[in-house]
């Protein structure tokens, strides 16, 4: 049966590769003696993990892989498959390898979902040989798969697909009588297909699903389908950027918004917040970053900072968008071309150090309170000296680390902003100890 001859078959599904030189993308992987690609073209099975973004190839790249291999495969969602599901599909494998010598390549979609005993269930035949595991998962597998699979499986890296990318399987759609829309020529300006691709943000399924919805409401002009500005803009108006709110690209984007602040680059700052918003990601959770932003990288250079980030955090709170948003590109527009200190920071995560590799110490008795008699007579608090009482209300050569800890230095202030005359100030009281 030709691939086309189920009516209700999506196109995605139709126009899914058969050949490797079908395969658009990736080719950093499947470039000419590339590693991925040798290993299709020759049939080498070994297991690995497909990590990328929606609508890369990775499902099509695992049925190739099976197909070159003339092995069994079995696909099964991570989402709705158990620990039992798993064990039939070893019993299978098990009956192939032992009956017909015939290898099974499991493909497991959405890998980053199986729990550690589903993970643990099916490690051992994948060490025996019995299954060649590929996973496809859009989540960093070094936070979400156990050390042990990911020992004994290979991970590859897929990009999202570029723009030129996308309009090469648009017109493959397009054009192929056989699998694609080319039965009844489509009228569609090249204009109107870079703005259907930069939409689809660079999915591939994406495209597909996009042009297939947009040919069926298609006015007819002769023998032609032609494919209007308000149309386009109608199917594509729901579509947002891709924005998984507890995955990859969601740390990739924050991490991008905090570098760009810290780089004291606003327009930088302002494009990956409007980016997450726009991604639909929760703004007062923007918000509190903001408010992490302004103590880690501005610090003591400019107090009014953290008390900016907070008020836009109020107003998020109190009023909502827009007018929260609004405060939020302020605060991100301040901090960002606000002199930039990371002295606090470093100076507590050095103390948090200390605090942690040498144990409890005990409080100097002179800094102990004494509300009781007994506490008076046990030496607590005994020869504190009030600073207050001291000129410059300052104690020259007092301690008030620890006995037997080495005082140190951890505050350092930088010379930018109000940390320069704290540094001064710093430097004064120095000269009063000596």
């Amino acid at each position: 049966m030709k691939p086309n001859d189920n009516p209700y078959e999506p196109l995605a599904a139709r126009m899914r590769p058969i050949a490797l030189d079908e395969f658009v993308g990736q080719e950093h992987l499947l470039g000419k003696d590339k590693p991925l690609r040798k290993a299709i073209e020759q049939g080498i099975v070994h297991s690995m993990i497909l990590w990328g973004p929606p609508g890369t190839g990775k499902t099509t790249l695992a049925q190739l892989l099976a197909d070159k291999a003339k092995a069994r495969f079995e696909k099964i969602s991570a989402i709705f498959s158990g620990v039992k599901d798993i064990r039939a599909l070893v019993d299978e494998a098990t009956r192939a390898r032992e009956e017909k010598n015939q290898a099974t390549i499991l493909f497991v979609d959405e890998v980053h979902r199986f729990n550690k005993a589903q993970q643990d269930a099916f490690l051992p035949y994948v060490e025996n040989g019995t299954l060649t595991l590929i996973g496809a998962t859009t989540e960093n597998p070094s936070f979400e798969l156990n050390n042990a699979l990911l020992s004994r499986a290979r991970v590859y890296v897929l990009k999202s697909l570029s723009e030129e990318n996308l309009l090469d399987i648009l017109a493959h759609a397009l054009h192929d009588k056989e699998r694609g829309l080319g039965q009844l020529p489509i009228d569609f300006p090249i204009e109107l297909q870079k703005i259907l691709v930069q939409a689809a943000d660079g999915d591939a399924r994406q495209v597909l699903n996009l042009i297939e919805i947009i040919a069926d409401f298609s006015e007819r002009k002769g023998n032609n389908l032609v494919v209007t500005a308000d149309l386009l803009s109608e199917v594509i108006q729901e579509s947002v950027r891709r924005f998984d709110k507890g995955g990859e690209a969601f740390y990739d984007q924050i991490s991008a918004l905090h570098k760009s602040v810290r780089g004291s680059s606003p327009d930088a700052a302002l494009y990956w917040l409007a980016r997450m918003l726009d991604g639909g990601c929760d703004p007062l959770y923007i918000a509190r970053r903001i408010i992490r932003m302004a103590s880690e990288d501005i610090g003591n250079a400019d107090p009014r900072a953290l008390t900016l980030a907070l008020d836009a955090s109020a107003v998020q709170e109190r009023l909502g968008s827009p007018e929260g948003e609004l405060a939020l590109a302020q605060a991100i527009v301040y901090m960002a071309v606000a002199p930039k200190s990371n002295a606090v920071y470093t100076a507590f995560s050095a103390a948090m150090r200390d605090v942690k590799t040498q144990g409890s110490q005990e409080v100097p008795l002179h800094l102990r309170n004494a509300p009781t008699k007994l506490m008076k007579q046990l030496g607590y608090g005994k020869a504190y000296i009030y600073a207050h009482d001291e000129p410059y209300a300052y104690v020259p050569n007092e301690n008030y680390f620890p006995e037997g800890f080495e005082p140190k230095t951890y505050y350092h202030p930088v010379p930018r902003g109000m940390e320069i005359k704290i540094a001064e100030k710093l430097a004064f009281l120095r000269k009063l100890d000596k």
